[in-house]
């Protein structure tokens, strides 16, 4: 007759000392998720704030508003023309250094 012991199994196995990455690769995933939707909303918001305040106050005549953009021109051309004429200065006088190799 066979007497069979009923033997002793080990039931513990020992854990790996290394990190489970998928948990990582998740929480990187939802995070950039949740970013790319908040910055979707974000923009829409801004866009639509942009959108129905854009247009400034308008006189009744007009007058005011063409004013200013046509004074910004004029100065903008006569610094251009101040540049243009120390431009030509520098170019039409002769150099103040001699050059030795001559």
């Amino acid at each position: 007759m066979k007497i069979k012991i009923p033997q002793i199994k080990k039931g513990f196995k020992k854990g790996s000392s290394a990190v489970n990455p998928n948990i990582y690769w998740d929480l990187m995933l939802f995070l950039t998720l949740g970013m790319i939707i908040f910055a979707f909303t974000f923009g829409l918001f801004v866009f639509r704030k942009v959108e129905t305040g854009a247009m400034p106050p308008s006189d009744e005549n007009g007058a005011g508003a063409e004013a200013s953009p046509r004074e910004r021109i004029n100065k903008i051309l006569e610094y251009f023309s101040t540049r243009e004429q120390k431009s030509r200065e520098i170019i039409n006088s002769p150099s103040p250094i001699i050059d030795p190799s001559l």
